[in-house]
């Protein structure tokens, strides 16, 4: 369907007939397909469009929308219809809703919901932004062990219908600790008369409550698990963090690496939606340290005057040398904050990759110190190409393994490896390949400071 036609549901002069077929066709489109025509609506066309909606449509489609657009409907729709569609909503979804709203329309919204309802949201928003706690849902099925099959299947059934997902199906015992889990298959193939415990698997892979997102969706994708449950310090059960929201944290901490490799976090901004102002304020901070980073390299320059003016020739080359041990950096760095965060690179690995890196980094060196010596022979001369050439060596081979240990360097002081950011690397490679160069011209054309 084409935005176009489903704005013909606005027209007022359309025939009725005409009307009826859109609907028809909206009905069976998927709620994430609808999603995102409406992101593509101007702000003023959002709200009528989802007003045509039936309720659980509406619930649906509100899941997958921009968060930008879910602002927008939320503060612009009647309030009993918001409160309603909060009513509706997966547990963990409104508790994201609800945060990204002005205090004042959270707290109103909160108020109007019921009871249980208020006090699910309130202790699922208790949790530290970034632990497993912050992302579980509550909506999950859960038995007693000493349920027979008959008393779970019916509890199932009576349930179902709301949760999020029945395919795995947790045992507590008469504490609420989570003591098992049984599979909605092992349930409907099992007599009606089995005991629970007697089904259950026991080997259970688990989260606490303040363990991190990372460790919860690396779990999940070790163990190939639908959902992952999540208990509190006694074990009792919290709540589950299900595939599709381990998606979502798996997208933004990617996207917080991507950004920090260029020196730039938005938290929970997006590029479309963040303000001006707000970009300055994010990227200004480390251009800054950056810039009074490179006044070493005007340093360097300026210690080596006297070598720069017996052989001018050396000036060509500088630009091409030191973004030769950057670019270097960058790439060695990119490699290794990529292996850090997905796991197949440990700190106990650094010794043995720091060998092969050398290894690396010297045949790429010499092979590019190769192509760039016929340059300096024609520029400069034998003595200019040999300058050059060891220089392309060393350079290389400093960017590679400032940009290799680097990431490891940050790991080890539990800071995060993705700070090890490309401007960063091509800074410290610049100072280094300006010092690096000047300081074998100096030493081999036998030329004073």
């Amino acid at each position: 369907m084409e935005k176009e036609k489903l704005l013909e549901l606005l027209e007022p002069q359309a025939p009725d007939e005409i009307l009826d077929v859109i609907r028809d066709e909206v009905s069976e489109l998927h709620p994430a397909t609808l999603a995102d025509l409406m992101d593509q609506f101007e702000d003023e066309d959002i709200l009528p469009i989802f007003n045509t909606l039936d309720l659980e449509q509406k619930v649906a489609v509100f899941h997958h929308l921009s968060e930008s657009t879910q602002q927008h409907l939320a503060t612009t729709m009647r309030f009993q219809r918001l409160v309603k569609l909060v009513s509706l909503m997966s547990h963990d979804d409104r508790v994201d809703l609800l945060q990204s709203l002005d205090d004042d329309l959270k707290e109103t919204v909160i108020r109007s919901l019921a009871k249980a309802e208020r006090e699910d949201i309130l202790r699922l928003s208790n949790y530290k932004e970034g632990t497993a706690g912050a992302v579980m849902t509550s909506d999950y099925v859960w038995i007693y062990k000493e349920n027979s099959v008959r008393e779970a299947i019916k509890k199932i059934k009576r349930e179902a219908p709301d949760k999020e997902t029945i395919y795995t199906i947790y045992v507590l015992g008469e504490n609420r600790e989570l003591v098992g889990f049984v599979s909605l298959r092992e349930l409907m193939l099992a007599t009606l008369n089995d005991k629970v415990e007697d089904l259950m698997t026991t080997d259970l892979v688990s989260v606490d409550a303040t363990d991190s997102q990372e460790e919860s969706a690396d779990l999940l994708s070790k163990y190939d698990l639908i959902a992952i449950p999540v208990q509190d310090e006694a074990g009792r059960l919290l709540g589950i963090i299900t595939f599709d929201d381990v998606m979502d944290v798996l997208e933004e901490e990617a996207t917080d690496d991507f950004h920090k490799m260029g020196s730039v976090s938005l938290g929970k901004m997006t590029l479309a939606d963040a303000s001006i102002s707000a970009m300055i304020i994010k990227r200004l901070p480390w251009l800054l340290i950056l810039v009074f980073m490179n006044i070493f390299s005007g340093a360097g320059i300026a210690y080596f005057e006297d070598t720069i003016e017996a052989v001018v020739a050396l000036v060509f080359f500088l630009p091409l040398l030191i973004d030769s041990g950057g670019n270097a950096g960058s790439q060695a760095a990119t490699l290794m904050v990529r292996a850090l965060a997905t796991g197949t690179v440990k700190m106990k690995d650094w010794f043995r990759l720091l060998g092969k890196e050398v290894l690396i980094a010297l045949g790429i060196g010499i092979l590019m110190a190769v192509a760039v010596s016929f340059i300096g022979f024609y520029r400069g001369g034998i003595e200019v190409a040999v300058v050059v050439s060891l220089t392309m060596m060393i350079v290389v081979l400093f960017g590679s393994l400032v940009g290799m240990s680097l990431p490891f360097g940050l790991q080890r002081f539990n800071l995060d490896p993705a700070t090890a950011s490309a401007p960063l690397v091509t800074s410290i490679a610049d100072i280094g390949g300006v010092l690096i160069y000047f300081g074998i011209a100096t030493w081999y054309l036998g030329v004073g400071v």
